[in-house]
């Protein structure tokens, strides 16, 4: 039997590499981060414990990835879904929807990638996260960024605000609020994107918004 080639063996390490993020994704969704393992991604992932070291520094730099990779998966389908348009105001709500959808849809997983984010190490600067980064610099040139390099990380930064406010535990703020907040900093029509059932008419969620001043929980005097 001949070796493979090289861009065999690429290919391998490549899936091997996706099904063990995959599977942090799924895990960490279910358990949290504390109660999943390495041993427990890599079982999942159908490989062998030691491919996960081989790959991936630790568990916190693994996860980082798999959310990373999630979310640029999720924003690219987001992006490319018909009706497929170039505008880039469509395509910047797209962008916006897409991870407040992951705030709403994915709890457990955002909140520990939050805190991951916090963290002393920061960003991992990974395949994956560099494809996110590509994915929201070119969205925001596409909706007529003068100063891309700048206005990329003001964009990233109030994305992660956002989903932060939408998870932080006992007063999060709803999440027709933070994108209502948000289209109107870009000049988005709320019936672009995915607007939510809630808000067909457009309205800013006022509702929403009182009921979260209503709801939120005072500190105590000391």
């Amino acid at each position: 039997m001949s070796p493979r080639s090289a861009s065999v063996n690429e290919e391998l390490r490549r899936r091997s590499r996706e099904r063990l993020l995959q599977a942090a994704v799924e895990l960490v969704g279910e358990r949290g981060f504390e109660a999943t393992t390495l041993g427990d991604i890599a079982d999942r992932a159908g490989s062998a414990r030691g491919l996960v070291s081989y790959y991936f520094p630790g568990k916190r730099q693994l996860v980082q990835s798999a959310v990373h990779r999630l979310m640029h998966c999720t924003l690219q389908e987001a992006l490319e879904r018909e009706p497929c348009t170039d505008d880039g105001r469509e395509r910047l709500a797209r962008a916006v929807d897409a991870i407040l959808g992951l705030a709403r849809d994915r709890p457990v997983l955002m909140r520990q990638h939050m805190a991951g984010l916090l963290h002393a190490e920061g960003f991992v600067q990974c395949p994956e996260q560099r494809r996110l980064a590509e994915l929201l610099s070119d969205t925001v040139a596409r909706y007529g960024a003068q100063n891309v390099s700048a206005d990329y990380p003001m964009l990233r930064s109030l994305l992660m605000g956002a989903v932060y406010s939408a998870l932080v535990p006992g007063v999060p703020m709803p999440v027709p609020v933070l994108r209502a907040e948000l289209f109107q900093r870009y000049g988005l029509g709320w019936e672009m994107g995915v607007p939510p059932e809630s808000e067909p008419d457009g309205k800013a969620g006022d509702e929403d918004l009182s009921r979260f001043f209503a709801t939120e929980e005072r500190p105590s005097s000391p």
